[in-house]
C-alpha cells in the first residue's frame, strides 16, 4: 500500500510540462472566473479555483519555488478583484502553493484520491491562514462561518476531480 505512494519510476519523478499558453490561459481564466461566478451564483460559489490552479501546477511542476510564486501571484490577483485588503489570499495561495510543491517532491500525485484528499486539506489550509490573517493581525470580524469553509473544500476536491484530468491532457509528452 506505502509503495503506491512514494515515486519510484523515473517518470514519477519528472517535472511536467506544459505549453506556455496553458501557464497563462488557465489561471487567467480562474481569476476571471472566480470573480464572475460569485456575483451569479451568490452564496453558493464555494469554490477558490485560483488555489486550485496553484495546488495543480504546484504538485505537477514540484518545484517548491514555483509553487510560492505561482501561489503569490495569483492570490495577489485574486484579492486585487475583491473588496478586501490585498495580500490576504496572496499569503494563503504561497502557504499552500509551497506545501502542495513539497508533497508532490515526496510521494506520487496522480491518482485522484491523493489529489482529492490534497485539495480539500489544502482548501482549509488556505482558509485557516485567511481567517487567521483576518482576524489576529488584522484585528478585524470575519463574517462566515467553518461549515461555509468546508463546502468550499468540499467544492473543490470535487471541481479538481474534474479539472485535474483535463489540465493532465495538455502536457507536453516527449
Amino acid at each position: 500500500m506505502v509503495e503506491t505512494f512514494i515515486p519510484d519510476y523515473r517518470r514519477d519523478l519528472e517535472i511536467r510540462r506544459y505549453p506556455k499558453y496553458i501557464y497563462v490561459l488557465v489561471p487567467l481564466v480562474a481569476l476571471v472566473l472566480q470573480a464572475w461566478l460569485p456575483r451569479l451564483l451568490g452564496r453558493f460559489a464555494f469554490m477558490d479555483l485560483p488555489l486550485l490552479v496553484t495546488i495543480y501546477f504546484a504538485l505537477n511542476r514540484r518545484s517548491p519555488i514555483h509553487g510560492t510564486l505561482l501561489g503569490a501571484v495569483l492570490g495577489m490577483a485574486q484579492d486585487g478583484l475583491t473588496q478586501g485588503a490585498i495580500g490576504i489570499h496572496g499569503i494563503a495561495d504561497t502557504v499552500c502553493g509551497f506545501l502542495a510543491a513539497s508533497i508532490g517532491i515526496r510521494i506520487v500525485v496522480d491518482n485522484n484520491l491523493i489529489r482529492m484528499v490534497l485539495n480539500f486539506v489544502f482548501t482549509l489550509l488556505g482558509s485557516g491562514i485567511v481567517v487567521f490573517i483576518i482576524q489576529v493581525l488584522l484585528g478585524q470580524e470575519w463574517h462566515a462561518n467553518w461549515l461555509d469553509e468546508v463546502l468550499k473544500a468540499v467544492g473543490n476536491a470535487l471541481i479538481g476531480l474534474v479539472l485535474f484530468p483535463l489540465l493532465d491532457r495538455t502536457q507536453v509528452r516527449d
